[in-house]
């Protein structure tokens, strides 16, 4: 299995178009010791000819056409007169962790009449597909593009061989995490939708080799009083590498740098530091690498100068970046 980071920072990227906190100030200005980088959006592929995202990034368009590998192939084996092409991109499938703008804009991008599977629990399929007309662009492909229920019981097998019988070329396990559904969903929809699959964290494996993705893991994900019906802490003992919520380094962290008024917990996702922050819960025993991704414009951890970059180091994290690969 081979694994791309497209994109590593959360909504609006980093620096972010309208922020003039002291880290995006420094990072126009020359002044800072880190990276750009683009909205969070992983890949992968397991025979090296289908690739699979999980999450649609608003930055998708860009991410695809800074990596040769995503996009439509030419066969220059022969004669440039007779040199052919694939008419697609190589892109498969999307498998998307909520209904969040950050992970459902990027979709758009791929509405030029390609057919490809779109993974979703039915609570983020009815806000897509009943709730925004916007999303049934997608369907002017022939075929249209197919839309697979996820469950939070069970495994769903990946086929990329239609021979009948043949064995699914790599598993994906959906963990609920909970959460509250986005603000564009009215009230009366989000009292209807089952809470469970508001968000959800994506276990890839083949074989004996899993990766788990869950880039935004919400406060209550973990309580021993959450409702939750599988809990994160497994997924990460059990895979090799897991791209955990590197949001905020503090709950307050908006609050404090005049970005919101709402806590990183009231937000949706699980500060770095803390009492019960991600350092502090992270499962102490999990041999695999631990990697943090969807970081914040506002997140200190992004200055490789700063002491939280050097405390989630210590702490044995790896700081998710744009063009980061390695195979499993």
């Amino acid at each position: 299995m081979r694994v791309k980071i497209l994109g590593s920072a959360a909504g609006g990227g980093f620096p972010q178009w309208n922020c003039s906190c002291g880290i995006c100030q420094r990072i126009r200005a020359g002044k800072f010791h880190g990276r750009a980088r683009s909205q969070s959006q992983l890949a992968f592929t397991t025979n090296n000819k289908i690739w699979f995202l999980l999450s649609a990034s608003p930055d998708l368009r860009a991410q695809i056409l800074a990596e040769p590998e995503l996009c439509p192939k030419i066969d220059r084996s022969g004669p440039a007169a007779n040199a052919t092409s694939s008419p697609e991109s190589p892109i498969g499938g999307v498998f998307l962790p909520s209904a969040d703008v950050d992970s459902v804009a990027g979709l758009l991008h791929l509405r030029e009449f390609q057919s490809f599977f779109i993974f979703a629990t039915p609570a983020v399929q009815r806000i897509l597909q009943k709730e925004n007309r916007i999303f049934r662009v997608l369907d002017r492909a022939v075929p249209p593009v197919k839309w697979v229920s996820l469950s939070g019981k069970g495994r769903l097998g990946c086929h990329l061989d239609e021979e009948p019988g043949a064995a699914p070329e790599f598993l994906c396990a959906t963990v609920p995490l909970g959460g509250a559904y986005p603000d564009y969903v009215s009230e009366e929809l989000s009292r209807a939708l089952p809470p469970e699959e508001a968000t959800s964290g994506f276990v890839i494996h083949q074989g004996d080799k899993r990766i788990f993705y869950a880039p935004s893991i919400p406060a209550n994900a973990g309580s021993s009083v959450s409702n939750v019906s599988a809990n994160w802490h497994s997924s990460t003992e059990n895979s090799n590498v897991s791209f955990i919520d590197g949001t905020f380094w503090s709950d307050d962290e908006l609050i404090q740098t005049g970005r919101s008024k709402k806590t990183a917990r009231q937000i949706g996702h699980t500060p770095l530091s803390g009492p019960g922050g991600m350092l502090e819960q992270y499962p102490k025993n999990t041999k695999g690498r631990r990697i943090l991704i969807h970081i914040n414009n506002t997140n200190p951890i992004l200055d490789e100068d700063s002491r939280q970059h050097r405390a989630v180091l210590d702490a044995g994290f790896e700081i998710a970046y744009d063009g980061m690969e390695f195979e499993l």
